[in-house]
């Protein structure tokens, strides 16, 4: 397996779970995600995008990475510049590092579309901000790592039909859940998760850390 670990513009929060993560991974960052590389402890192979948000300092720090440069106006965002990258360089796995949050929540939402869009096309995608990661589910069943107590959501991107999920302290068999239903909000693991799904597309989204205080 190829393992990229994609550099977005979105917050990361320092964990060692991020870390460990990146770790062995090979990197290629969007744009103005290069600046999460230092605090990760990763140098990237590729640094793509328009460059119209990199601070100048950063520039010259990376000056040594490969870049890619594309005009402002264009049909895809550095994110999916970068992507693409991974995929034309083999990537059968990828990390969104810095897929959440940011100033754009169009972006944000993107992230999450295109994570189902290369699921769906056979890609292991993981999202994460370090606080929070997101994992696409589609029919079958998923095991999950988390500790007892962490907390969950499934967020329905359609009805979803024969939804169950295992080691949970809501646990859920086969249920129905209608588009737009908050019953899948607010869970807690409670064992060894396992969620099984037999028609529909869904995002799980975990909070393996704390929350950074405010």
């Amino acid at each position: 397996m190829s393992r990229f670990f994609i550099l977005l513009g979105g917050e990361l929060v320092h964990t060692p779970r991020i870390v460990a993560q990146a770790a062995g991974s090979r990197v290629i960052a969007a744009d103005s995600g290069i600046r999460h590389a230092e605090m990760l402890g990763v140098t990237p192979e590729l640094w793509v995008g328009d460059f119209d948000s990199v601070r100048a300092d950063l520039t010259d720090r990376y000056a040594g990475v490969p870049r890619r440069v594309f005009p402002s106006e264009k049909a895809m965002t550095d994110g999916e510049l970068a992507v693409a990258a991974a995929l034309e360089a083999g990537a059968t796995s990828l990390v969104l590092a810095g897929a959440f949050g940011g100033p754009r929540s169009d972006h944000g939402f993107l992230h999450l579309a295109l994570a189902m869009r290369l699921a769906e096309a056979g890609t292991t995608v993981l999202l994460t901000s370090g606080a929070q990661e997101g994992h696409p589910l589609l029919p079958g069943t998923t095991s999950f790592d988390y500790a007892d107590g962490t907390l969950f959501s499934i967020l329905a991107f359609s009805d979803l039909s024969g939804l169950s999920e295992a080691g949970a302290k809501w646990p859920l068999d086969r249920v129905e859940v209608p588009f737009g239903s908050s019953l899948t909000l607010s869970n807690e693991v409670k064992g060894s998760l396992r969620i099984s799904l037999e028609r529909g597309r869904a995002m799980l989204l975990a909070h393996p850390s704390p929350l950074p205080e405010h």
